[in-house]
């Protein structure tokens, strides 16, 4: 099984304290960086956070350490595994920790192979607003066989909400099944009083 300390091995020595700057600034300072690249940190970390089977305790250890990159091992390791919907509840601790838009949306990956209609349509009203923006955009790259149904109902459960991440997750689910269903987006958004924001992004490929 994978291990912390492999993981330190492997990052620590590409630390970089001066691109460690632009990455928490960029982040708005919200958390501090070692500051390793994405590319460099995957190719470091990728025989480590590859291992199988998926180990939420091993994830919740990443998520403990201070620096971002190993929230993004954690993401890593969670995002390639074989999930199934025992999963979620591990899937939505990892969601409310230390949540911010970097680790939540690759976090909604693994949610969207591992999710069942009826939790999405729970984690939609959830009162975590992150909860509910992976609710939203669990279905990202789905294509045809998104479940319209599901993506209305996790929309229709936010309406009128004021949250930026919120607005532009319904905007950005929109625009993604306009690729496949662009008459239905169309549709959806001619019907429903969306954010001015939800109905620029959905709009996009209109």
């Amino acid at each position: 099984m994978p291990t912390i300390e492999s993981v330190y091995s492997a990052l620590l020595p590409l630390a970089d304290p001066d691109r460690a700057v632009g990455m928490e600034a960029y982040m708005r300072d919200k958390f501090p960086f070692l500051g390793v690249s994405a590319g460099v940190r995957r190719k470091a970390t990728r025989a480590i956070v590859h291992e199988r089977p998926t180990d939420f305790d091993f994830a919740a250890q990443l998520f403990g350490e201070d620096e971002r990159e190993f929230h993004y091992c954690a993401c890593d390791h969670v995002r390639f595994g074989r999930l199934s919907t025992t999963d979620l509840p591990a899937l939505k601790r990892l969601v409310q920790t230390k949540s911010w838009w970097d680790t939540v949306d690759p976090l909604a990956k693994a949610v969207g192979s591992a999710a069942d209609a009826e939790s999405m349509r729970i984690w939609a009203a959830d009162e975590d607003f992150w909860v509910r923006r992976v609710a939203i955009i669990h279905q990202l790259g789905f294509k045809q066989d998104t479940d319209a149904e599901l993506l209305s109902e996790c929309i229709e459960a936010n309406l009128g909400s004021t949250e930026f991440f919120i607005n532009k997750a319904i905007g950005w689910a929109l625009r993604d099944y306009s690729k496949s269903n662009p008459s239905w987006v169309s549709e959806f958004i001619a019907t429903h009083d969306l954010a001015a924001l939800s109905v620029r992004e959905g709009s996009k490929y209109l």
